[in-house]
Protein backbone atom coordinates (compact mmCIF):
# COMPACT_ATOMS: atom_id res chain seq x y z
CA UNK A 1 0.00 0.00 0.00
CA UNK A 2 1.15 3.51 -0.63
CA UNK A 3 1.01 5.68 1.97
CA UNK A 4 -1.39 9.34 1.05
CA UNK A 5 0.54 12.30 0.87
CA UNK A 6 1.51 13.54 4.55
CA UNK A 7 0.75 16.57 6.77
CA UNK A 8 1.43 18.08 9.49
CA UNK A 9 -0.25 20.69 11.78
CA UNK A 10 1.46 22.42 14.47
CA UNK A 11 -1.12 23.77 16.53
CA UNK A 12 -2.68 24.02 20.09
CA UNK A 13 -5.19 21.22 20.97
CA UNK A 14 -9.30 22.45 21.40
CA UNK A 15 -10.40 19.83 24.05
CA UNK A 16 -14.56 19.84 22.24
CA UNK A 17 -13.27 18.91 19.20
CA UNK A 18 -14.07 22.12 16.94
CA UNK A 19 -11.02 23.91 15.95
CA UNK A 20 -7.29 23.34 16.88
CA UNK A 21 -5.14 20.44 15.96
CA UNK A 22 -8.69 18.25 16.06
CA UNK A 23 -10.05 20.04 13.18
CA UNK A 24 -6.71 20.13 11.47
CA UNK A 25 -6.51 16.27 11.66
CA UNK A 26 -10.31 15.91 10.40
CA UNK A 27 -10.01 17.70 7.43
CA UNK A 28 -6.48 16.51 6.54
CA UNK A 29 -8.86 12.80 6.55
CA UNK A 30 -11.73 14.21 4.72
CA UNK A 31 -8.97 15.40 1.76
CA UNK A 32 -7.41 12.20 1.58
CA UNK A 33 -4.35 12.94 3.16
CA UNK A 34 -2.50 11.36 6.12
CA UNK A 35 -2.74 14.16 9.09
CA UNK A 36 0.03 14.30 11.78
CA UNK A 37 0.76 16.77 14.56
CA UNK A 38 2.99 18.81 16.70
CA UNK A 39 1.33 20.34 19.77
CA UNK A 40 2.00 23.72 21.10
CA UNK A 41 -0.61 24.31 23.83
CA UNK A 42 -3.39 22.32 25.44
CA UNK A 43 -6.61 24.21 25.95
CA UNK A 44 -10.47 23.36 28.10
CA UNK A 45 -12.85 25.03 25.16
CA UNK A 46 -15.83 24.43 24.29
CA UNK A 47 -18.88 25.70 22.90
CA UNK A 48 -18.70 28.73 24.91
CA UNK A 49 -15.61 29.69 25.07
CA UNK A 50 -11.69 28.95 26.22
CA UNK A 51 -11.67 28.10 30.01
CA UNK A 52 -7.85 27.91 30.00
CA UNK A 53 -4.66 27.32 28.13
CA UNK A 54 -1.32 25.69 29.17
CA UNK A 55 1.78 25.96 26.02
CA UNK A 56 4.38 23.15 25.98
CA UNK A 57 7.98 23.92 26.46
CA UNK A 58 9.59 24.98 23.11
CA UNK A 59 12.04 21.87 23.41
CA UNK A 60 8.90 19.83 23.45
CA UNK A 61 7.55 21.22 20.35
CA UNK A 62 10.49 21.40 18.28
CA UNK A 63 11.27 17.56 19.51
CA UNK A 64 7.74 16.64 18.11
CA UNK A 65 8.45 18.13 15.08
CA UNK A 66 11.96 16.69 14.41
CA UNK A 67 10.76 13.13 15.25
CA UNK A 68 7.66 13.59 12.41
CA UNK A 69 9.99 14.89 9.99
CA UNK A 70 12.77 13.41 10.27
CA UNK A 71 11.48 10.04 9.90
CA UNK A 72 8.13 10.19 8.33
CA UNK A 73 8.30 13.46 6.08
CA UNK A 74 6.01 15.75 5.47
CA UNK A 75 4.61 17.07 1.74
CA UNK A 76 2.82 20.24 3.67
CA UNK A 77 3.08 21.98 7.00
CA UNK A 78 0.02 24.13 8.49
CA UNK A 79 0.71 26.03 11.74
CA UNK A 80 -2.22 27.57 14.02
CA UNK A 81 -1.67 28.09 17.89
CA UNK A 82 1.48 29.11 19.03
CA UNK A 83 0.71 31.06 22.05
CA UNK A 84 4.87 33.08 23.12
CA UNK A 85 7.07 34.19 20.93
CA UNK A 86 9.43 31.50 21.86
CA UNK A 87 7.57 29.28 20.18
CA UNK A 88 6.41 31.17 16.95
CA UNK A 89 10.32 32.19 16.87
CA UNK A 90 11.17 28.08 17.19
CA UNK A 91 8.15 26.98 14.48
CA UNK A 92 9.26 29.63 12.16
CA UNK A 93 12.88 28.12 12.11
CA UNK A 94 11.77 24.97 12.02
CA UNK A 95 9.80 25.60 8.16
CA UNK A 96 12.09 27.62 6.64
CA UNK A 97 14.49 24.44 7.19
CA UNK A 98 11.54 21.85 5.93
CA UNK A 99 11.11 21.71 1.94
CA UNK A 100 7.87 21.53 1.92
CA UNK A 101 5.21 24.41 1.32
CA UNK A 102 3.58 26.34 4.56
CA UNK A 103 0.36 27.56 5.46
CA UNK A 104 0.46 30.10 7.93
CA UNK A 105 -2.69 30.27 9.87
CA UNK A 106 -1.55 33.09 12.10
CA UNK A 107 -4.32 32.70 15.17
CA UNK A 108 -4.72 35.30 17.16
CA UNK A 109 -8.18 34.95 18.73
CA UNK A 110 -10.64 32.50 19.06
CA UNK A 111 -14.04 32.60 17.29
CA UNK A 112 -15.33 33.84 21.20
CA UNK A 113 -12.72 36.57 21.21
CA UNK A 114 -10.44 34.69 23.68
CA UNK A 115 -6.70 35.38 23.35
CA UNK A 116 -4.71 32.59 21.92
CA UNK A 117 -1.34 34.57 20.71
CA UNK A 118 0.56 36.84 23.55
CA UNK A 119 0.37 40.56 22.30
CA UNK A 120 4.72 40.30 22.64
CA UNK A 121 4.46 37.55 20.04
CA UNK A 122 3.31 40.01 17.81
CA UNK A 123 6.55 40.84 16.39
CA UNK A 124 7.97 37.63 16.15
CA UNK A 125 4.91 36.63 13.70
CA UNK A 126 5.44 39.38 11.10
CA UNK A 127 9.40 39.53 11.07
CA UNK A 128 10.22 35.13 11.60
CA UNK A 129 6.71 32.98 10.66
CA UNK A 130 5.13 35.31 7.83
CA UNK A 131 8.80 35.00 6.08
CA UNK A 132 8.09 31.31 5.98
CA UNK A 133 4.63 31.21 4.95
CA UNK A 134 3.94 29.74 1.29
CA UNK A 135 0.56 30.84 2.16
CA UNK A 136 -0.69 33.43 4.95
CA UNK A 137 -4.33 32.91 5.79
CA UNK A 138 -5.52 35.69 8.57
CA UNK A 139 -8.98 37.14 8.49
CA UNK A 140 -9.54 40.66 9.02
CA UNK A 141 -9.58 40.83 12.86
CA UNK A 142 -6.01 39.31 12.09
CA UNK A 143 -5.10 41.46 9.26
CA UNK A 144 -5.79 44.47 11.65
CA UNK A 145 -3.59 43.06 14.72
CA UNK A 146 -0.70 42.24 12.53
CA UNK A 147 -0.52 45.30 9.96
CA UNK A 148 -2.95 47.89 11.44
CA UNK A 149 -4.97 48.25 8.37
CA UNK A 150 -8.62 47.98 9.37
CA UNK A 151 -11.14 46.38 6.33
CA UNK A 152 -14.41 47.57 6.62
CA UNK A 153 -15.71 46.62 2.93
CA UNK A 154 -14.54 44.21 0.21
CA UNK A 155 -12.59 47.44 -1.58
CA UNK A 156 -10.19 47.60 1.33
CA UNK A 157 -9.14 44.09 0.64
CA UNK A 158 -6.28 44.20 -1.98
CA UNK A 159 -5.14 47.01 1.26
CA UNK A 160 -5.05 44.36 3.68
CA UNK A 161 -3.00 41.95 1.54
CA UNK A 162 -0.47 44.40 0.42
CA UNK A 163 0.34 44.58 4.25
CA UNK A 164 0.74 41.27 5.38
CA UNK A 165 2.68 40.58 1.79
CA UNK A 166 5.06 43.76 3.14
CA UNK A 167 6.08 41.14 5.52
CA UNK A 168 7.22 38.22 3.30
CA UNK A 169 4.65 35.32 2.47
CA UNK A 170 4.68 34.37 -0.93
CA UNK A 171 1.01 34.56 -0.99
CA UNK A 172 -1.91 35.86 1.03
CA UNK A 173 -5.08 34.49 1.49
CA UNK A 174 -7.34 37.23 3.07
CA UNK A 175 -10.70 36.31 4.56
CA UNK A 176 -13.72 38.46 4.23
CA UNK A 177 -15.83 36.41 5.94
CA UNK A 178 -16.40 39.11 9.27
CA UNK A 179 -17.69 41.31 6.21
CA UNK A 180 -21.61 41.31 5.16
CA UNK A 181 -22.85 40.55 2.00
CA UNK A 182 -20.99 37.14 0.39
CA UNK A 183 -18.16 35.29 1.86
CA UNK A 184 -15.36 36.95 0.02
CA UNK A 185 -11.67 36.08 0.30
CA UNK A 186 -9.12 37.55 -1.77
CA UNK A 187 -5.85 35.50 -2.76
CA UNK A 188 -2.85 37.27 -4.57
CA UNK A 189 0.75 37.00 -4.70
CA UNK A 190 1.03 40.42 -5.17
CA UNK A 191 0.80 40.39 -9.27
CA UNK A 192 -1.97 38.33 -9.62
CA UNK A 193 -5.44 38.16 -7.96
CA UNK A 194 -8.09 35.25 -7.42
CA UNK A 195 -10.97 36.56 -5.91
CA UNK A 196 -13.29 33.69 -4.13
CA UNK A 197 -17.15 34.11 -3.39
CA UNK A 198 -19.37 31.58 -2.15
CA UNK A 199 -22.72 32.07 -0.43
CA UNK A 200 -23.23 33.47 3.01
CA UNK A 201 -24.62 30.13 4.90
CA UNK A 202 -27.17 31.45 7.65
CA UNK A 203 -26.01 28.95 10.08
CA UNK A 204 -24.19 30.10 13.71
CA UNK A 205 -22.52 27.32 13.98
CA UNK A 206 -18.90 28.09 12.72
CA UNK A 207 -16.60 27.39 15.21
CA UNK A 208 -13.47 25.89 13.59
CA UNK A 209 -13.54 27.46 9.85
CA UNK A 210 -9.96 29.39 10.66
CA UNK A 211 -8.67 26.10 11.20
CA UNK A 212 -10.29 24.23 8.41
CA UNK A 213 -9.63 26.41 5.76
CA UNK A 214 -5.89 26.51 6.38
CA UNK A 215 -5.51 23.06 6.63
CA UNK A 216 -7.82 22.04 3.45
CA UNK A 217 -5.12 24.21 2.20
CA UNK A 218 -2.28 22.60 3.24
CA UNK A 219 -4.25 19.20 2.45
CA UNK A 220 -4.46 20.15 -1.24
CA UNK A 221 -0.63 21.49 -1.25
CA UNK A 222 0.35 17.94 -0.48
CA UNK A 223 -1.37 16.61 -2.79
CA UNK A 224 0.90 18.73 -5.83
CA UNK A 225 -2.21 21.20 -6.60
CA UNK A 226 -0.66 24.94 -7.06
CA UNK A 227 -1.53 27.74 -4.35
CA UNK A 228 -4.82 28.81 -6.25
CA UNK A 229 -6.19 25.15 -7.66
CA UNK A 230 -5.66 24.44 -3.65
CA UNK A 231 -7.01 27.63 -2.14
CA UNK A 232 -10.27 27.05 -4.77
CA UNK A 233 -11.03 23.49 -3.62
CA UNK A 234 -9.92 24.43 0.42
CA UNK A 235 -13.02 27.48 -0.18
CA UNK A 236 -15.50 25.11 -1.45
CA UNK A 237 -14.59 22.33 1.04
CA UNK A 238 -14.95 25.09 3.91
CA UNK A 239 -17.84 26.23 2.45
CA UNK A 240 -19.49 22.84 2.75
CA UNK A 241 -18.60 22.50 6.08
CA UNK A 242 -19.88 25.72 7.59
CA UNK A 243 -23.05 25.24 6.06
CA UNK A 244 -23.27 21.67 7.77
CA UNK A 245 -22.61 22.95 10.87
CA UNK A 246 -24.25 21.46 14.14
CA UNK A 247 -25.26 22.68 17.29
CA UNK A 248 -22.88 21.27 19.77
CA UNK A 249 -23.50 22.31 23.40
CA UNK A 250 -24.82 25.73 24.65
CA UNK A 251 -22.68 28.02 22.27
CA UNK A 252 -21.53 27.95 19.03
CA UNK A 253 -20.87 24.89 17.43
CA UNK A 254 -18.37 23.38 15.16
CA UNK A 255 -18.22 23.06 11.26
CA UNK A 256 -18.94 19.50 9.98
CA UNK A 257 -15.91 18.54 8.77
CA UNK A 258 -16.99 15.35 7.52
CA UNK A 259 -19.97 16.71 5.41
CA UNK A 260 -19.01 15.18 2.31
CA UNK A 261 -19.29 11.47 3.92
CA UNK A 262 -22.94 12.57 4.67
CA UNK A 263 -23.83 13.32 1.41
CA UNK A 264 -22.46 9.98 -0.26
Amino acid sequence: MTAPPRVLTVAGSDSGGGAGIQADLKTMLALGTHGMCVVTAVTAQNSLGVQGAWELPVDAVRAQYRSVVDDIGVQAVKTGMLGSAEIVEAVAELIAGTDAPAVVDPVGVSKHGDALLAASALDSVRTKLLPAATVATPNLDEVAQLTGVRVESEDGMRRAAAAVLAYGPAWALIKGGHLSGDAVDLLTDGSEEHWLRSPRHDNRHTHGTGCTLASAVAAQLAKGRSVPEAVAAAKEYVTGAIAAGFALGGGIGPVDHGWRFREA
